[in-house]
């Protein structure tokens, strides 16, 4: 009886210990089971993008159950919210974007991350839309106010208009429409109100949360970051693998900060940093220029300058600007070396603030150049330009102390007597002079004239013998 309980029991407990191991197996897994947050704050770029995109690989990595993206945003540059998107759309996990918190906005770019968002939901207080785009390279901005024209309406410009005119309203045309069938596009994909997606593009109209629910522009409002996840538990979403069930009640959130190198490249990306970084190394270089071999002011101006090179590669810099900040700075040089009595200085300070003005003119916001850097640069290079104009006049007013020039006028003194041919000493050397009044040892002559190594000279009337 008890060899039959033995063997019952080592049948038995090999299977028990295999079921605790596989309970024990599966329990982390299911603990370890967050939500991913991934935020959006200020104007959207190429850190930013690359933040979300690596972020969201992750989270399918760690087979996250679902990724929450918050937005507070005034819109960014087109090519970074396009890669969001298109990330967003390819990800196997899925995305709820999140305007939050209260007083937040997903603007401009932001409204088309919010409609290729799996789940949508928005703070109270909070809005969206403004979502006309902007005209890149230099030109204005799209009309944000009044309507741009629609597909396939006559153009109601003047009898006569220019044709340069009628070419601008054709790429305006273009511009809007492919925005217009990029943001239809995702609405139809989410099931969303495809109607005021378009209205928001051609008109820049904005919604409330309220509102935005109200007209089917998002799926839900949500106080905090818990109720919006209590909220859409057991909700069904279409990811790029299949249908998704949403179980995220009880769900932790893990809070993803961009990484160093995110950070990095926020910080060189901004325009004003590129800008400043830029003027470092124009400027260091100049240094070096003037004091070849001080190292420092060159190594620093190098980096800066390359630098700033990266950052206007992936920057929507408008090439025309740059010239002509490049031209203003090498007038200002110029004017160093040759000196042109400002004309070459004043064109250079010009073209130096025009440049600047133009070089990130996008009209994306966030994504200009401060005026005040601006005034601030050009107001140290203009005092530059005239300080050195100024040293160069007051050095032509000044006698000459080298060389021929600087010797006529000289006072010397006779080391003998001679009546035509003697010796006097110059400047602490002794030189062969020539007179026509006899001189004594000792007297003071001046410098008349300068043939050579001999000097004529005259008995110094300024000073008593």
């Amino acid at each position: 009886m008890a060899n039959a309980a033995r063997r019952a029991a080592a049948a038995v407990l090999p299977r028990l210990a295999a079921g605790l191991l596989a309970l024990a197996w599966l329990a982390p897994a299911t603990v370890a089971a967050q939500v991913i947050e991934l935020r959006i704050e200020g104007p959207i770029g190429p850190a930013t993008s690359n933040y979300v995109t690596s972020g969201l690989a992750q989270a399918a990595t760690d087979n996250a159950p679902m990724v929450l993206l918050t937005i507070d945003t005034p819109g960014g540059l087109d090519t970074a919210m396009r890669e969001i998107v298109q990330a967003i759309l390819a990800s196997p996990v899925p995305v709820t974007g999140y305007v939050t918190p209260g007083g937040a906005r997903a603007a401009s770019a932001g409204t088309y991350i919010l409609y290729a968002s799996h789940i949508a939901a928005m703070a109270p207080a909070t809005n969206l839309g403004a979502a006309t785009p902007v005209q890149m390279g230099g030109g204005g901005p799209m009309p944000g106010g009044e309507p741009a024209p629609e597909s396939g309406k006559e153009d109601e410009s003047a009898e006569g208009e220019a044709p340069a005119a009628d070419s601008d309203t054709a790429k305006r045309r273009k511009v809007v429409n492919d925005a217009v069938a990029y943001l239809r596009g995702l609405a139809e994909q989410r099931g969303r109100n495809a109607d005021w997606a378009e209205q928001a593009v051609r008109e820049g109209v904005s919604l409330t949360a309220s509102t935005a629910l109200e007209q089917n522009v998002i799926d839900l409002v949500a106080d905090s970051r818990q109720a919006l996840l209590a909220d859409i538990d057991g909700r069904e979403v279409t990811t790029s693998t299949g249908t998704v069930t949403l179980a995220t009640a009880d769900a932790a959130i893990d809070n993803r900060e961009p990484d160093w190198r995110d950070r990095l490249l926020g910080i060189i990306t901004n325009p004003t940093v590129a800008y400043i970084l830029m003027m470092i190394g124009i400027y260091g270089l100049i240094l070096e220029g003037y004091n070849p071999g001080a190292l420092v002011p060159g190594t620093v101006g190098g980096i800066c300058l390359l630098v700033a090179l990266f950052a206007f590669q992936i920057l929507p810099v408008n090439f025309a600007g740059l010239a002509l900040l490049a031209l203003g700075v090498a007038l200002m040089v110029a004017e160093a070396f040759a000196p042109s009595f400002g004309i070459l200085g004043l064109g250079g300070v010009v073209g130096f603030v025009v440049g600047s003005i133009m070089l990130m003119d996008t009209g994306v916001p966030g994504y200009e150049i401060p005026l005040a850097i601006i005034g601030a640069t050009a107001t140290a290079a203009a005092l530059l330009m005239f300080m050195i104009v100024y040293l160069f006049a007051r050095s032509r007013r000044e006698r000459v102390v080298t060389g021929r020039e600087g010797l006529i006028g000289a006072s010397a003194e006779a080391s003998e007597d001679f009546d035509q041919r003697g010796w006097v000493l110059l400047h602490g050397e002794s030189w062969q002079a020539t007179t026509t009044t006899p001189i004594r040892a000792g007297q003071r002559v001046t410098v008349t004239g300068v043939d050579g190594l001999v000097v004529s000279v005259a008995p110094d009337q300024r000073r008593p013998n």
